[in-house]
């Protein structure tokens, strides 16, 4: 077996949550690239700039952000998409769980999971950089929504499943993993709407309440 593929292995252990003794065999550095097919590319010689040095010391519980860290960041893009700070935490939340680094099978990155060719799409540079990945999902979810005319449970099944399928079915795809992503993501967008809209009767002049202002909040949360 193979150095790199060694590697591959151990890190592979590393993104499940782990421990791994290091050998001192194992000093080398490694790089990983996502390509726009969402193909993980591993090695140690990195020949293109858009590598990137996998830290191998870091707890993958490091790369977890909490809402307070992420909510100016949130309420920016929220206001310069006119998405609701809600929706947007509710994909995280349902997409990563807040983890920065978190890569699926499919190969989505970061925050809002954004496929590689997604990103290139939206021109983010980006896919582990928080506010980068978070402009990119909001940007791409004001898209969707202006796509499906503002139906909420179509937009999250196009982000979920691609728009070429809810372009196929003219509804929510008959899809079991889709349909439990609506639901998902409308739960916790519901819970975070009314936890945002008590904030803002507690706190009237908050920034919070600036993004539930009359003619901004007009996405409804509307069973799939």
């Amino acid at each position: 077996m193979g150095v790199l593929t060694a590697w591959l292995i151990l890190w592979l252990i590393v993104l499940n949550g782990f421990p791994v003794v290091l050998s001192a065999a194992s000093e080398m550095e490694v790089y990983q690239y996502i390509d726009a097919q969402g193909v993980i590319a591993l090695t140690n010689v990195p020949s293109d700039a858009r590598y990137r040095r996998i830290d191998r010391s870091a707890n993958p519980v490091h790369h977890l952000l909490s809402e307070a860290e992420l909510e100016p960041t949130i309420l920016r893009f929220s206001n310069r998409y006119q998405v609701p700070p809600a929706l947007i935490r509710a994909v995280i939340k349902a997409e990563s769980d807040f983890n920065a680094h978190a890569v699926s099978r499919a190969g989505a990155v970061g925050l809002m999971q954004l496929m590689p060719q997604t990103a290139v799409r939206l021109d983010v540079k980006d896919l582990y950089d928080p506010e980068a990945n978070i402009e990119g999902g909001t940007k791409y979810l004001r898209f969707l929504l202006d796509k499906f005319r503002g139906n909420l449970p179509l937009a999250l099944a196009a982000y979920n499943a691609g728009e070429h399928v809810v372009d196929r079915y003219h509804t929510l795809p008959p899809i079991e993993e889709t349909q439990r992503y609506v639901r998902k993501v409308l739960k916790y967008y519901r819970a975070f709407l009314m936890r945002d809209r008590l904030a803002a009767e507690r706190e009237p002049t908050s920034s919070v309440a600036f993004a539930l202002r009359p003619g901004f909040q007009t996405i409804d949360a509307l069973s799939p």
